[in-house]
């Protein structure tokens, strides 16, 4: 079965910032391959409504059955408040709290993300499990894209 890999607009992003390009474009590769399925939500095809194309085109450019696109729902919306309730991330970072919670719900293998600040940390990370862990979700695996890429055989 392909992983399912949880993609947040930073990883998009990523495939044109310099210092994440090699790591998200590689990620994105995969997916076109088959090797995995990008798993995307409404929470960040909203965020990438803004972005200059050339952000946006990576992700349209994916082939069909790549990704997993997630609708909105009103159990997403409520983990996320109960997220922003615990004080895992602020009120004025709900759009995070909102990728943590469709992950979540739909138990996703991994969450890919360079949001190092609201995402990609440790006590964070700590954090949504625990209000995972209390309401009955699945614990998450957090990583960067450069570690969920597949691993090469050495030669």
């Amino acid at each position: 079965m392909r992983p399912r890999i949880y993609v947040d607009t930073s990883v998009i992003g990523g495939c044109l910032d310099e210092e994440f390009a090699e790591w998200s474009k590689r990620l994105f590769e995969e997916f076109r391959l088959g090797l995995k399925i990008a798993v995307v939500s409404d929470v960040t095809r909203r965020e990438l409504a803004d972005a200059p194309e050339a952000v946006r085109s990576e992700l349209a450019d994916l082939p069909e059955g790549a990704v997993e696109d997630v609708p909105p729902s009103a159990e997403a919306r409520q983990l996320a408040e109960e997220y922003v309730a615990a004080g895992v991330v602020a009120p004025s970072n709900r759009a995070d709290a909102e990728h943590m919670a469709v992950a979540s719900i739909r138990r996703v293998d991994v969450v890919a993300s360079w949001n190092f600040r609201h995402i990609v940390n440790w006590g964070r990370i700590r954090a949504f499990n625990a209000v995972n862990l209390r309401l009955g979700y699945p614990l998450l695996e957090v990583r960067t894209p450069r570690e969920v890429l597949r691993e090469e055989e050495d030669v």
